[in-house]
C-alpha cells in the first residue's frame, strides 16, 4: 500500500497538513500543537503508529500503511465540542459508506461498525476551558485478517476485508476530511437524526459495570438511555457497554 498523499489533496478543515512517517500517538502530537495555539482544522496524520490509543486505557495498533491514523484540532465552543463523539462517528460512517459501498453502524458512543465488526475507533480529547478539542481517528482500510492481531480477528475488520478490495488509503481520507468538515457546523437535530439512524444498540440488551437492561437510543446530548427489567429508566454519560444475545 503506498503512501498517503495529503499534499495532493485540499484539507477541507481548512488548517494544515502535519504528515509524519511514525509517531507514537498522533493525538498527543496534535495536543501539544492546539496547546501551542495552532489553527483550527490541523490535521496530524502518520504512516505508523508506535502508542496509539482507544477509549477505555486501549491500545490501537494499526500495521504500517494499511489503516488511517489521525487527529484533527477543533476549535468551538464548549457546548459545540460536546457533539464531537456523535460528528466523527457519523462522518467515519458517511466516508467508509461512500468510498466502500459498505453499511455502517455506530456502537454508542463513537466505535464505527460493519456487520457488527470495529473497523474504526474515535478518541477525543478536549479541553473545554481552553476551547480546543483533538479528534483522533483509527480506520482499517487495507488491513488484512492476517495482520489482526489474534484476539481481535473476531471482532474487528477493515474495509478491504468487508469488500474484498483494496481501496486508496488517500481517497478514503480525502472522503473523511470532507465530511468532518460538513458535520462540524451541523444543527443538532439533523446530527442527532443522522447518528440515530445508524444506532447499532437500539433495543438490544446491554451490560455496563453496574447493570443491564435494554438500550433505547440516544437522548438530545447524545447520552445512552437503557431501561431496566422492571422499567427504570438510566441514562449512561460515559463508560463501555456491551451487548447480551442477538435481536
Amino acid at each position: 500500500m503506498g503512501r498517503l498523499t495529503p499534499s495532493a489533496a485540499r484539507n477541507p478543515l481548512g488548517g494544515p497538513v502535519v504528515h509524519l512517517d511514525i509517531t507514537g500517538s498522533t493525538n498527543d502530537v496534535a495536543r501539544t500543537l492546539a496547546a501551542a495555539g495552532t489553527p483550527a482544522g490541523t490535521v496530524v496524520l502518520a504512516e505508523e503508529q508506535t502508542a496509539g490509543r482507544g477509549r477505555q486505557g486501549r491500545s490501537w495498533v494499526a500495521p504500517r500503511g494499511r489503516a488511517l491514523t489521525f487527529s484533527a484540532v477543533v476549535r468551538e465552543d464548549p457546548g459545540a465540542l460536546g457533539l464531537l463523539p456523535l460528528i466523527a462517528a457519523v462522518a467515519v460512517c458517511e466516508a467508509c459508506e461512500r468510498t466502500a459501498g459498505v453499511d455502517c453502524a455506530v456502537k454508542w458512543p463513537n466505535d464505527v461498525w460493519i456487520g457488527e465488526r470495529k473497523v474504526s475507533g474515535i478518541l477525543i480529547e478536549a479541553r473545554p476551558q481552553e476551547g480546543w478539542a483533538v479528534v483522533g481517528i483509527g480506520l482499517n482500510v487495507a488491513t488484512t485478517t492476517e495482520e489482526l492481531p489474534p484476539d481481535l480477528r473476531d471482532t474487528a475488520t477493515s474495509l478491504a476485508i468487508a469488500t474484498g478490495a483494496e481501496l486508496d488509503r488517500t481517497s478514503v481520507l480525502e472522503a473523511l476530511l470532507e465530511r468532518l468538515a460538513g458535520w462540524l457546523p451541523a444543527d443538532r437535530e439533523r446530527l442527532l437524526a443522522a447518528y440515530r439512524e445508524r444506532d447499532a444498540l437500539y433495543g438490544r440488551t446491554i451490560a455496563w459495570t453496574g447493570g443491564e437492561g435494554e438500550a433505547r437510543g440516544i437522548d438530545d446530548d447524545g447520552n445512552l438511555v437503557v431501561f431496566l427489567a422492571d422499567g427504570e429508566r438510566r441514562v449512561l454519560t460515559a463508560g463501555e457497554v456491551h451487548l447480551l444475545g442477538k435481536p
